[in-house]
């Protein structure tokens, strides 16, 4: 199943992208993150690590794509058996958007987690 979610731009594009780019960022707007480990500190393919969640929860990861010039990424998360693709854009208005592949159970619960993160990431 392939679903997309996004929020309107209250902060600059720039702010959005380096929100997104600067790996150690991602729990400030992420409530759902709580940590992250990773093999650099900014998106790039072939960056690997976990993101931290609540009750121990860590999903691994490993970034796919990464165009800054266009503000769009891409990454593969696995928790167990459980894969899902990731993609996410920043639109020069500021506003962001998320389109995510994988097993219905588990995008469809995942969604509204992601749209408030989406929310967060978009404030001034």
């Amino acid at each position: 199943m392939e679903v997309s979610t996004r929020a309107p731009g209250r902060a600059s594009a720039e702010v959005v992208w380096e929100r997104y780019a600067r790996i150690d960022l991602w729990p400030g707007w992420a409530p759902q993150i709580t940590g992250v480990e990773a093999s650099a500190p900014r998106l790039a393919p072939g960056v690997t690590g976990v993101v931290r969640g609540p009750l121990g929860v860590r999903v691994r990861f490993t970034v796919t794509d990464v165009d800054d010039t266009a503000r769009t990424w891409a990454w593969r998360a696995r928790l167990g058996p459980l894969r899902l693709t990731l993609r996410h854009g920043v639109d020069p208005d500021g506003g962001t958007w998320l389109t995510v592949r994988g097993p219905a159970p588990v995008v469809l619960p995942y969604l509204p987690v992601a749209h408030v993160a989406l929310r967060c990431l978009t404030r001034p």
